[in-house]
């Protein structure tokens, strides 16, 4: 048997996800929140200098806010999808096993 979570622990869920998304964003001031490829592109620069890409992006975000907006947004997608996958095929399978079960 799994135990139902009361409305109580979800608002206290709710309430520690948004402070670990304003958490950073208030206490973290002037830091510059940058991704793996700016660290890549370093990376690559010391061990071959004379590298040129073979192609660049379609499109250029204007800031890297923005990228990292799209960046989190695609993650959401994602995530959600899967979700929704585990949750269906989950619901299937509990479906399939009642009806096995009563005939």
């Amino acid at each position: 048997m799994t135990q139902q979570p009361s409305g109580q622990q979800n608002w206290w869920l709710i309430i520690g996800v948004i402070g670990l998304i304003v958490g950073p964003l208030v206490f973290v001031r002037n830091a510059e929140f940058a991704g793996a490829d700016a660290e890549a592109i370093t990376a690559v620069a010391e061990i071959e200098p004379n590298y040129q890409p073979w192609f660049q992006p379609l499109i250029q975000p204007a800031s890297s806010e923005i990228a990292s907006l799209l960046f989190a947004s695609q993650a959401a997608l994602g995530a959600g999808m899967i979700g929704y996958a585990i949750g269906f095929y989950k619901g299937r399978s509990t479906q399939h096993k009642r009806n096995r079960d009563r005939g």
